[in-house]
C-alpha cells in the first residue's frame, strides 16, 4: 500500500505494472509450490470457498453425476445442495468412523453420467487424509474431473497436481500457507475444457477492454474486477515462506508435535480423541473431547482459564459429525502450525488434563 498502491492492469504507469508483477510473481510462486507449468492456469479468489463455487458451478449441469465423501467441509455440501436442486446427482461415499475413505468405493460409483470426483485432502474435523491420489488414477482411467479441496493441506503436505492427478484445486491464503485472510484461489489442469466452464462474474479485467464481451482466456476469463493485491502480496511473502521452508519440513515440524499431543491425550482418562492412529494418514488437526463436558465449555475454559484458543462445535462440516458420531454437540478442535513449540504443546496438555480431572460449576450444580 505504501510503494505501490496501484491498479494492477488497469493502467500502463510504473506503479501499475509494478503492482501487476507482484501478482504475476504470486502466481509462479504458487504454480511452483503445485507442481503447475503455467502460472496463468492459478486463478485468484476470495477463499477456497468461492474456488469451489467457480468450478462447482462452472462445470456442472443438469443430469451430471457427482461422486464425494461424507467427510466434506460445508464448502463442498452446500453448492452442490444448490446444484442437486438443478439436477446435479449427488453420491456421498460414507468414511469410515476415523474418517478415512477406501478409494474402491469410488471406482463402484462410476456410472456413464458421472462428471466429476470431489474431495476434500484432508478433513478440517480430523485431519485424516484421503487417497486423493488413488482418486486421481480412478478419474483419468475414466476421463472424470477430479476437484480438490485443498484448504486443510496447501502448504501442509506435498501437493503435486499432475503426480496426484488432480484438475482442479482450490486453495485457501489464510491457513498453512501463511498469508491474510480473503485470499486463495483455483489451480486449473491442462484437462479442464476452460471454454465450458461458466465464469462466477464478469466485468473489467483490464484486457480487451475494447469489447463488451468477457475475454475467454486464462486467467482473466474467472478474474473479474479490482483484484485484492495487497492480499495477493500477503499470500506471496506466505508462499515463499512454504517454498524457502519446505513443505516436507514443515510437515515434519508439524507431526512431530501433533505426535506429542496425541500420545499424552489418549492416555488421559475422560479424553475422547478421533481420527486415524497413523500418522502419515492425518494432518496436524485434532478433535477431541472430555467426557462429561461439552465441547463449548472445554473451549471456554481452554481460553479463560489458560489462554488457549481452539474451536469447538461442528466446524461448518455437519457431514463429517454425523461420520464421526459427534452430532449434535461436534469437538473441540486443535489445530498445530509452524509457529506452535514444545512449550505450548505442553501447556495445551496441562490444561487439558486439568479440565478433565476438575468437573465443571455446571457439572457441580446438575449433580447437587
Amino acid at each position: 500500500m505504501d510503494k505501490v498502491g496501484a491498479n494492477p492492469g488497469r493502467s500502463g504507469h510504473l506503479l501499475s505494472l509494478e503492482a501487476a508483477r507482484i501478482i504475476y510473481d504470486a502466481r509462479e510462486a504458487i504454480a511452483t509450490l503445485f507442481g503447475v507449468r503455467d502460472p496463468s492456469r492459478v486463478i485468484f479468489t476470495l477463499n477456497a470457498t468461492e474456488a469451489l463455487n467457480l468450478a462447482l458451478k462452472g462445470l456442472l449441469r443438469p443430469g451430471h453425476h457427482v461422486i464425494t465423501s461424507s467427510m466434506e467441509h460445508n464448502s463442498v455440501m452446500r453448492p452442490l445442495r444448490a446444484l442437486e436442486k438443478e439436477g446435479v446427482e449427488i453420491d456421498i461415499i460414507p468414511c469410515s468412523a476415523t474418517g478415512g475413505l477406501d478409494p474402491h468405493e469410488i471406482l463402484l460409483r462410476v456410472r456413464p453420467q458421472t462428471r466429476m470426483i470431489v474431495l476434500t485432502h484432508a478433513s478440517n474435523v480430523t485431519g485424516a487424509i484421503l487417497p486423493i491420489r488413488e482418486a486421481g488414477f480412478v478419474a483419468r482411467e475414466h476421463d472424470l474431473l477430479f476437484l480438490v479441496d485443498a484448504a486443510q493441506t496447501a502448504g501442509a503436505y506435498p501437493i503435486d497436481m499432475e503426480r496426484d492427478g488432480i484438475d482442479l484445486l482450490a486453495f485457501t491464503g489464510h491457513k498453512s500457507l501463511y498469508g491474510p485472510q480473503g485470499t486463495g484461489g483455483l489451480v486449473i489442469g491442462e484437462r479442464v475444457p476452460v471454454n465450458e466452464m461458466v465464469p462466477l462474474k464478469q466485468g473489467g479485467t483490464g484486457s480487451r477492454s475494447e469489447s463488451e464481451e468477457h475475454p475467454p482466456f486464462l486467467p482473466d476469463r474467472f478474474e473479474s474486477g479490482t483484484p485484492n493485491g495487497v492480499g495477493i502480496a500477503g499470500l506471496h511473502a506466505g508462499v515463499r515462506f512454504v517454498l524457502e521452508k519446505g513443505v516436507q519440513n514443515l510437515r515434519s515440524h508439524d507431526m512431530a508435535l501433533l505426535d506429542k499431543l496425541l500420545t499424552r491425550l489418549k492416555a488421559m482418562r475422560g479424553v475422547i480423541c478421533y481420527g486415524p492412529e497413523d500418522l502419515n494418514r492425518r494432518i496436524a488437526t485434532l478433535s477431541f473431547n472430555v467426557a462429561g463436558l461439552t465441547p463449548s465449555e472445554v473451549s471456554f475454559r481452554l481460553e479463560r482459564e489458560y489462554g488457549i484458543l481452539c474451536r469447538p462445535g461442528l466446524h461448518c462440516a455437519p457431514a463429517a459429525h454425523r461420520t464421526l458420531g459427534t452430532i449434535p454437540q461436534g469437538t473441540v478442535r486443535l489445530s498445530l502450525g509452524a509457529f506452535n513449540t514444545e512449550e505450548e504443546i505442553e501447556t495445551c496438555l496441562r490444561a487439558i488434563s486439568a479440565i478433565s480431572e476438575r468437573p465443571s460449576s455446571a457439572s457441580i450444580e446438575s449433580e447437587s
